[in-house]
């Protein structure tokens, strides 16, 4: 389970942000999360909640999650698809000059001080 490593590396740069920020509580957090990014969303959720009551910073923080969709871009025919649905494989010509637009991220968008 990697996503306890990556709530850890979330929480040191929130911490970051607040002191250099004068924040003393942090009251939400938004993260966007590509389909494809290889972060399961609900342990994600669970390493948050068990993580946050160890971190006075964010002991009350809503964690929000934007689910971002993997869209590919076929070169050959110049349109895109669903990754997920299709792999590498363009649905409208069949090509395999493809590549993923979207959908591999994983960020902090937004963070709401109190």
């Amino acid at each position: 389970m990697h996503e306890l490593g990556v709530v850890t590396h979330v929480i040191r740069t929130l911490e970051e942000v607040a002191q250099e920020n004068d924040v003393t509580k942090i009251g939400s957090v938004t993260l966007t999360v590509g389909e494809v990014s290889g972060i399961v969303t609900e342990q994600i959720i669970d390493c948050w909640n068990w993580f946050k009551k160890k971190t006075p910073l964010v002991c009350e923080a809503e964690l929000k999650i934007e689910p971002v969709p993997a869209v590919t871009w076929c070169t050959a025919c110049e349109q895109t698809y669903e990754t997920v649905k299709y792999g590498k494989t363009c649905p409208h010509c069949g090509s395999k000059e493809t590549y993923l637009l979207q959908g591999s991220e994983f960020a902090i968008k937004e963070i709401e001080a109190e």
